[in-house]
């Protein structure tokens, strides 16, 4: 499960290529426990929102390049980002089979 988000950060701010549905998702899922997780602590330690606000500066560029890299899975440009319900519905389709413009099958590569 860890290879999802540390693969994500390691490539932090790679914006070419493609990214399967798989990393993007459990890169969002992991930031979304994580968030949760640093929500409680800073409650419990009465930190404020320094901790969290911390972290959301720390994954922002990994976060976009990730979610840039999903869109060229589906053959999309990575300003579609910017659009926001429509990103979510690309963001949830399968990728295109086979290479297209922006790299190989992320699928056939693992």
């Amino acid at each position: 499960m860890n290879q999802w988000y540390l693969g994500v950060l390691k490539k932090y701010a790679v914006f070419t290529g493609r990214a399967r549905r798989k990393e993007y998702w459990m890169f969002t899922l992991f930031n979304i426990l994580i968030a949760f997780l640093l929500g409680i602590v800073e409650t419990v330690i009465g930190a404020g929102d320094i901790l969290s606000n911390l972290y959301s500066l720390a994954v922002l560029i990994p976060g976009i390049a990730v979610g840039v890299r999903r869109l060229h899975d589906t053959d999309r440009s990575g300003w579609w980002l910017l659009l926001p319900i429509v990103n979510i519905v690309f963001l949830a389709l399968e990728g295109q089979s086979g290479t297209n413009r922006f790299g190989s099958d992320p699928k056939e590569v693992a």
